[in-house]
């Protein structure tokens, strides 16, 4: 069993230095990191062929996904080596949450249940949950495995059952031109329309202590389970993002603080204007 998503919230944007903007990682989805306190996306900074978001201690954040494409898609996340929803040591073939066509979702939490999440914070790596549960080894990395679903085959048709269906449907051509038809069936009201739709979707600072993800406080988050078969055994995606504190990735490399100006002097454009003073009197006549 998979889960399917019932809520759906809002993705934020934001920018950065060598810095993405937030909302362009991913081909199938857009994968960005949201910090909750203040409602604003992590910029993105590319370094060494990877991506990293500085994080705040202690704040909570969402990982938020948008799917891109027309069809719907399994997304398999992890946090620091470890599957949010099972809690099991993150693999390709593990559950995760089912996306309807270009669906949007904030993922907030490890899954505690149907309908509780214990919110993601970051944390030192020693209080992560990967930590405290003896897994500290992928601390500080974010990863979402994308797969497209497998689409039903079509059924071939017989020859002689398309023959019979030929003739079964000339016969009722030709006795619907003795009987009148019966009258069409009535619509369904758009409020029962609307209900099943729901139903459906229903200075350089110093280092600090590396960062990880903790399990916060729980809140209310209501997900439901579907079948999903995946297209093929391997992701058709893989987004991963890592994560530390501005500090740390000031420190390391990551993010580059513009370098100060030395002080030179220019050229002064009232060079005898050293002091301020009056018009000094003239010399003293001589007569």
């Amino acid at each position: 069993m998979q889960f399917k998503l019932l809520g759906l919230s809002v993705a934020l944007a934001a920018c950065a230095f060598t810095t993405l903007p937030a909302h362009a990682i991913g081909r199938l989805a857009d994968v960005t990191v949201v910090d909750r306190e203040s409602g604003a996306t992590l910029p993105t900074h590319y370094h060494r062929g990877e991506y990293w978001v500085a994080g705040r201690p202690g704040a909570r954040y969402a990982i938020s996904v948008r799917s891109k494409i027309g069809e719907r898609v399994m997304v398999v996340a992890a946090v620091d080596g470890v599957n949010i929803l099972s809690g099991e040591t993150a693999s390709w073939d593990q559950t995760g949450y089912v996306f309807s066509p270009y669906e949007r979702y904030q993922i907030t939490g490890w899954r505690n249940s149907n309908s509780e999440v214990a919110a993601f914070e970051f944390s030192a790596a020693s209080d992560s949950y990967a930590g405290r549960t003896g897994r500290p080894d992928h601390v500080g990395v974010l990863g979402v495995a994308l797969f497209r679903e497998q689409r039903p085959e079509p059924v071939a048709v017989p020859e002689y059952s398309r023959r019979s269906e030929s003739r079964q449907d000339q016969a009722a051509a030709n006795q619907s031109r003795e009987i009148p038809a019966a009258p069409a069936a009535a619509a369904p009201s758009a409020d029962a329309r609307g209900s099943s739709e729901s139903m459906a979707r229903s200075a350089p600072p110093s280092p600090t202590a590396k960062l990880g993800t903790g399990h916060g406080q729980r809140e209310t988050s209501l997900v439901s389970h579907t079948s999903f078969a995946r297209q093929q055994t391997q992701p058709n995606e893989i987004i991963r993002i890592r994560y530390d504190s501005f500090e740390n990735l000031v420190a390391s490399g990551v993010i580059r603080k513009p370098a100060p100006y030395p002080a030179v002097p220019g050229p002064n454009a009232f060079p005898n204007s050293a002091s301020t003073s009056y018009v000094p009197d003239p010399p003293a006549r001589h007569y």
